[in-house]
C-alpha cells in the first residue's frame, strides 16, 4: 500500500468516529428524530474493506450504515442531512438515518430490516453474473443477521450459482443486547459457510490492515470466478445497539477492556514514538485506529503533525456538515408524494 492510501484510510476511521459522535450530540438536541444506529468501535471494518473495494463493485450495507456511506465517497454533507431529515440529504431527507442510498456511487442503501441485504446482494450478483462482468457486490450484515431464513437461502443460491458476492459479516457481539452465544448455536459465524461450500475466514475486524488484505485476497478469488466468500469481522461497538440503548447488559469490565483495543487511540499513543519499546507498548492498549497510526509512523508513511491536520481535517468536514444539514430546507408534502409514487404504474394501494 502507498502513502496517499494509508492516509486517506487513516483520515476515513478519524472522520468516522468524529461524525458519529457529533451525531449523538445533534440527537441529543433534537436535531435528529427516529433511530440512530453508531458506529464508533467498528471503523476498520468499514474502511479496510471497502477501501479493497472497487469504484465499480457494489455495496449493500444494515441500519448501521452512516460510515460505510461515506466511506464509499457520499459526501458527510449529504449523509447529515439525510440524519437530520432535510431534502439536501442522499435520500432527500425521506430516509433518515438507516436508509441511505446513492446510486451514483453504488451505494445500494441501509435497510432497517434485519437480513434484508442478503436478497438485495444476490440480485445485484445474479444480475452481474448474467453480464459477465468484473464486478462484485459486497453484503454487510451484523451476527444478529444470521439467524434469518434469508442468510440460508441466500448463500445456498450464491454457492449454487457461483455468485460474485463477498459477505461480510460485522461480528459486534450483541444482537441488540444478547451475545451471539445466547442466540447461535455456532457462535463462529465463519463456520456455517461451511454447509454451503462457501471458502470463510475470522479476521481481526479491530485491525484495519488485515481487515483490508483480508478483503483484498477474498475479492481476487471472486473475480477469478470461484463464487462467493464470507469474512467475519470481529468487532465491537462501544456505545449501545442504539442511541437510547444504554448497554447496560454489558459488563463494564468487558467495555472498558475493549475500549482499550480502540484501534484510533491506540494509534495516536504510539504515534508519540517512532520506536516505542517493549514497555511502552506494554502499557497501551490496543485501539485499532492509534495500532494504525502507530504503524504508519514506523513505517516513516506519517508523522505526529500530519496526525493532528487530520484530526483537525475532519472535524472542520464534520461541522461544515452540521451547518450544511441545519441550513438546508425540509421536504414538502408533494415531494413525499413525487418519491412514494416514482415507481408505480397502475397499482392500487388499499
Amino acid at each position: 500500500m502507498d502513502r496517499q492510501l494509508f492516509h486517506g484510510m487513516l483520515k476515513d476511521m478519524l472522520l468516522a468516529r468524529s461524525f458519529e459522535e457529533r451525531a449523538a450530540q445533534e440527537y441529543s438536541a433534537g436535531n435528529i428524530a427516529g433511530f440512530l444506529h453508531l458506529y464508533p468501535g467498528e471503523e476498520a471494518v468499514a474502511v479496510g474493506v471497502i477501501h479493497a473495494a472497487d469504484q465499480s463493485d457494489y455495496i449493500v450495507s444494515t441500519y448501521r450504515e452512516h460510515v460505510h456511506a461515506m466511506v464509499r465517497g457520499v459526501p458527510p454533507r449529504a449523509v447529515m442531512a439525510e440524519l437530520f431529515g432535510k431534502l439536501d440529504g442522499c435520500s432527500k431527507g425521506m430516509g433518515g438515518s438507516m436508509h441511505l442510498f446513492d446510486r451514483e456511487r453504488r451505494f445500494m442503501g441501509g435497510y432497517a430490516i434485519v437480513g434484508e441485504t442478503y436478497p438485495v446482494a444476490i440480485g445485484l450478483g445474479y444480475a452481474i453474473a448474467m453480464q459477465r462482468l468484473p464486478e462484485a457486490v459486497i453484503c454487510f450484515f451484523g451476527d444478529g443477521a444470521v439467524n434469518q431464513g434469508t442468510f440460508h437461502e441466500s448463500l445456498n443460491m450464491a454457492a449454487l450459482w457461483k455468485l460474485p458476492v463477498l459477505f461480510v459479516c460485522e461480528n459486534n457481539h450483541y444482537q441488540i443486547g444478547t451475545e451471539i452465544h445466547r442466540h447461535s448455536a455456532v457462535s463462529d459465524v465463519y463456520q456455517r459457510a461451511c454447509g454451503y461450500d462457501i471458502p470463510a475466514h475470522k479476521v481481526n475486524g479491530m485491525d484495519v490492515l488485515e481487515v483490508h488484505a483480508k478483503t483484498g485476497e477474498a475479492l481476487q478469488r471472486i473475480r477469478e470466478g470461484t463464487g462467493p466468500q464470507l469474512l467475519e469481522m470481529e468487532t465491537y461497538r462501544f456505545r449501545g445497539h442504539s442511541v437510547s440503548d444504554p448497554g447496560s447488559y454489558r459488563p463494564r469490565v468487558e467495555v472498558d477492556a475493549f475500549r482499550q483495543r480502540d484501534p484510533i487511540k491506540q494509534a495516536e499513543r504510539e504515534a508519540q514514538s517512532l520506536y516505542p519499546d517493549a514497555q511502552q507498548l506494554s502499557a497501551v492498549g490496543a485501539d485499532h485506529i492509534q495500532l494504525f497510526s502507530a504503524h504508519l509512523q514506523q513505517q516513516d508513511l506519517i508523522n505526529e503533525q500530519e496526525i493532528v491536520k487530520l484530526q483537525q481535517q475532519v472535524d472542520s468536514i464534520v461541522e461544515d456538515a452540521v451547518q450544511f444539514a441545519q441550513q438546508s430546507p425540509q421536504p414538502d408534502m408533494q415531494q413525499a408524494w413525487d418519491a412514494l409514487n416514482c415507481n408505480r404504474a397502475d397499482e392500487v394501494l388499499i
